[in-house]
C-alpha cells in the first residue's frame, strides 16, 4: 500500500487507466446521449488517457514527480478527443499543479486538496456546466470525507477509496439530474469513464486490483419505477465538433471563449501558459476556426460531423460476409480512385478525422474480413479504436499503418480477395511499406524546419513528413524532392496532382523523369486535394 503517489505510481496508474477504459470503451460509447448522442464518449476517454501514457512512457526511467506529472498533464492535454476527454485533460492539469509542486509529497491530505482543485479547475473550463454530467461526479469525488486515523490525517489510501465509492455513487444519481439521460435510460457515460479512471487510482495506491471494471447497468427509465428530478433540455442540434489546439496569450483566452459561446454549444477551452485546447460544437465550423485564428495560432485542426448515424446501444451492426477494403480520404478525386479499385472509402474533412462510428459502419458494410487503410498518421487511431469495435461483431480487421494515400494506393494494386485473409493483409503491408511517400505545400506562416525557417507563401518539399527543401516554383520543387526520392532507387513514380497544382505541372515532371530516368514508370492522377498541390509517391 502506497502512503506517497510517486513517479512510479503515476505511472503505473495511467498505464492501468488506460488499460481498462481501452476494455470497456464499447460499453461506455454505448451510454453516450448527451451532449449529442455519438456514441464515442469511452473512445475518447481512451485515447485520451493512452495519449497521457504515452507521453510518460517517452521520459526517462528516473523521471522525478515534478516531470512526470508534467507530462501527464501535457500529453492529455495535446491527446484530448472529445467533451469529455477535453475535461479530463483539465483534471489531470488540475492534480498535477497541486501534486507535482516541487517538494511536495503527494499523501492524502494532499491528495484531497489536489482533487478539490481540480474539481474547480474542471468547471471553469466548461462554458455552461451541466450537472448530471462528468462534473458532477467530480465534483462528488472531490468532495467526499476521508476517515481520519487518530494519528493524524487521512491517509493517501483512504481519500483515493472515498473519492472513488464517491464518484460511483454520484453517478448513480445522474440520472435523476439530467432528464436526457432519464428518458433513454442510462448513466452519463463522461461520469463513467472518470469513475473508472479514480478506480485504477484507488487499485494501484491500495494495492487492491479488482478483477475488472464494470459500466454500471442502465438506468430506469420514466415509467418503469424509477423517478427523476427536472433536468434542462437537450442541446441545440449542432452540424459540426470542432477542436483545436491553439498557441495564444492566456490573456486572449476569455474573448475567445465569448466568441466561441455566441456561435455554439458545448464549449470547453482548456490548457495555459500559452497552449490551450479548443472544443465546440457549431454549425459554423469555418466560423468556430476564425476565431482561433484571430486569437492566436491553431494547429492539428479536427472537424468532425456530428450527423452522422451511429450504430445502437445494443451493439453494433451484424456485418456483411465478404472480404473488403476500407479507405479515407479527404479529397474527391482520391475517393473516386479508390472506389475504382474496389474499396468502400469513408470521405473527411481536410484536416480532421471521422467519426469512429462512421468507420465501423464502413467495416462492417465492407464484409467480414475487411483492410482498412487510413492514409493519415491522425487517423491511424481512430481507425484501430473503430476495428477494435466492430471486431466485437466477429469479423477480422487489419489495419494497415498506411500514413499517405499512395501507400493505400500501392496496397490495393496487389489486393486479391481470393488468397487467405493472412497472406493478403502481409502482401498489401509490404506493398504499402515498400512505397516512399513525399508531397508538396505551401507554407502558410513563418516556421522553423528541418530545411531552415520558411515564410508565408513559400513552396516545402516533404519526404515522408520532413521537410527537405523550401523554394519558390512549386513545379521545381517536386523534381527536386522526386530526384531525391528516386536516389534510393525506383521502378515505379506516381505523382497525384491537387486543387492548387499549376497547370501542366504534371507534364512537366513526366518530361524531365522520361529524359533522365527513361526505366521509371510514370503514372498520373488528379486527387482532387485542398491542401497539397502535389503527392508523390517511389515504389
Amino acid at each position: 500500500m502506497r502512503e506517497i503517489l510517486d513517479a512510479s505510481g503515476v505511472r503505473h496508474w495511467c498505464g492501468l487507466a488506460a488499460e481498462a477504459l481501452g476494455r470497456i470503451r464499447g460499453e461506455i460509447d454505448g451510454l453516450n446521449v448527451f451532449p449529442v448522442p455519438d456514441r464515442d464518449t469511452g473512445t475518447n476517454l481512451h485515447l485520451t488517457v493512452l495519449a497521457a501514457a504515452e507521453a510518460l512512457a517517452g521520459l526517462p526511467p528516473d523521471a522525478g514527480a515534478e516531470e512526470t506529472w508534467r507530462a501527464l498533464a501535457q500529453g492529455a492535454l495535446l491527446g484530448a478527443r472529445g467533451n469529455s476527454g477535453v475535461i479530463l485533460s483539465q483534471v489531470f492539469l488540475g492534480l498535477a499543479d497541486v501534486l507535482g509542486k516541487p517538494g511536495v509529497m503527494a499523501d492524502g491530505q494532499v491528495l484531497d486538496e489536489a482533487l478539490g482543485y481540480a474539481a474547480a479547475l474542471a468547471r471553469t473550463a466548461v462554458a455552461h456546466p451541466v450537472e448530471g454530467t462528468i462534473l458532477s461526479v467530480l465534483t462528488s469525488a472531490a468532495a467526499a470525507t476521508a476517515a481520519e486515523p487518530a494519528t493524524g490525517g487521512p491517509t493517501l489510501a483512504a481519500v483515493a477509496r472515498a473519492a472513488a465509492e464517491a464518484a460511483r455513487s454520484a453517478l448513480s444519481r445522474t440520472p435523476e439530474q439530467l432528464d436526457v439521460l432519464a428518458r433513454n435510460g442510462v448513466v452519463d457515460a463522461g461520469g463513467a469513464g472518470l469513475c473508472v479512471v479514480l478506480e485504477t487510482l484507488a487499485a494501484v495506491i491500495t494495492d487492491e486490483f479488482p478483477d475488472g471494471y464494470a459500466v454500471p447497468a442502465r438506468a430506469p427509465v420514466p415509467g418503469d419505477g424509477g423517478t427523476r428530478l427536472p433536468g434542462p433540455a437537450e442541446p441545440v442540434d449542432r452540424g459540426y465538433e470542432v477542436m483545436y489546439l491553439l498557441d495564444a496569450p492566456d490573456d486572449a483566452v476569455p474573448a475567445l471563449r465569448q466568441a466561441l459561446d455566441g456561435l455554439g454549444d458545448s464549449l470547453v477551452v482548456v490548457g495555459g501558459e500559452g497552449l490551450w485546447n479548443v472544443h465546440v460544437h457549431v454549425d459554423d465550423a469555418g466560423a468556430a476556426i476564425e476565431a482561433g485564428l484571430a486569437t492566436g495560432r491553431p494547429h492539428r485542426v479536427r472537424v468532425t460531423c456530428l450527423h452522422a448515424a451511429p450504430h445502437g446501444a445494443g451493439g453494433p451492426q451484424a456485418p456483411c460476409t465478404g472480404r473488403g477494403v476500407v479507405a479515407v480520404t479527404a479529397a474527391g478525386g482520391l475517393a473516386s480512385l479508390f472506389e475504382s479499385c474496389g474499396a468502400r472509402v469513408v470521405r473527411r474533412e481536410p484536416g480532421a478525422v471521422p467519426p469512429v462510428t462512421v468507420l465501423v459502419e464502413a467495416i462492417l458494410a465492407a464484409g467480414d474480413e475487411v483492410v482498412v487503410l487510413p492514409g493519415d498518421p491522425d487517423v491511424l487511431t481512430v481507425a484501430e479504436a473503430a476495428a477494435e469495435r466492430a471486431g466485437d461483431s466477429g469479423v477480422r480487421i487489419a489495419v494497415l499503418p498506411t500514413e499517405a494515400s499512395v501507400q493505400g494506393l500501392a496496397a490495393l494494386a496487389v489486393h486479391d480477395a481470393l488468397r487467405r485473409f493472412d497472406d493478403d493483409v502481409i502482401a498489401m503491408t509490404r506493398a504499402a511499406g515498400a512505397t516512399r511517400f513525399g508531397h508538396v505545400e505551401i507554407a502558410g506562416q513563418e516556421a522553423v524546419t528541418s530545411a531552415g525557417i520558411c515564410q508565408p507563401g513559400d513552396v516545402l518539399g516533404l519526404i515522408e513528413g520532413d521537410v527537405c527543401v523550401i523554394g519558390t516554383d512549386l513545379t521545381e520543387v517536386g523534381l527536386h524532392i522526386l530526384g531525391r526520392m528516386l536516389a534510393g532507387g525506383g521502378e515505379l513514380v506516381t505523382l497525384i496532382t491537387g486543387l492548387a497544382a499549376p497547370p501542366g505541372v504534371a507534364a512537366v515532371v513526366e518530361g524531365r523523369l522520361r529524359a533522365e530516368r527513361p526505366d521509371v514508370e510514370f503514372v498520373v492522377y488528379e486527387g482532387g486535394q485542398e491542401r497539397r498541390p502535389l503527392l508523390i509517391g517511389v515504389e
